[in-house]
């Protein structure tokens, strides 16, 4: 199969490149024909005395610094979970992105920049039960991007649907 481009995958708050939803990913990538890369932002996550949630200025400059060799490369995806999905949506706003995989996106965060995105093809998985963020929520920031979005019977973590995660994903990449 011809390489089809590259994915950067994010990992969500307090958690990390080796996991189990990012992992999914991951091999779905590689099943659709696309390289990926999962940067680690623990080191970040554990700067609680910057934030709540670690240094995240910091976590988007580490992504934005990738997605920028990436792309210059050709087509990229940007996924994550959480806190990564809230990052790539950011760093798409700087960098030409294909497409866009958000999973459990926080679109408001106390008093940071509401998350936004690139006008590109976006998928969104979120839980009904999620207990950080609404799902109405959600439903309201896809709304306006005609995002493709899939709620599920899940909390944050939506650790009952990785394998939903991982088919969703590949069928944003089948899609481009």
């Amino acid at each position: 199969m011809p390489l089809r481009g590259h994915c950067i995958l994010s990992h969500g708050f307090e958690s990390g490149p080796d996991a189990t939803k990012v992992t999914a990913l991951a091999a779905a990538a590689e099943r659709a024909g696309w390289t990926h890369e999962r940067p680690d932002y623990t080191d970040l996550d554990a700067m609680r005395s910057v934030s709540e949630v670690g240094d995240v200025p910091a976590r988007v400059q580490r992504l934005l610094e990738r997605a920028r060799a990436a792309a210059a490369r050709g087509p990229l995806v940007l996924a994550g979970s959480s806190l990564g999905a809230y990052v790539s949506g950011l760093v798409s706003l700087q960098v030409p992105v294909a497409g866009l995989f958000l999973m459990a996106p926080p679109v408001r965060m106390g008093q940071a920049h509401p998350l936004d995105a690139a006008p590109v093809p976006i998928s969104v998985l979120h839980g009904w039960g999620d207990e950080l963020i609404p799902a109405a929520d959600v439903v309201a920031w896809a709304q306006p991007r005609r995002a493709r979005l899939l709620l599920v019977d899940d909390g944050h973590r939506l650790s009952s649907h990785v394998d939903t995660s991982a088919t969703l994903f590949a069928d944003l990449l089948a899609g481009l």
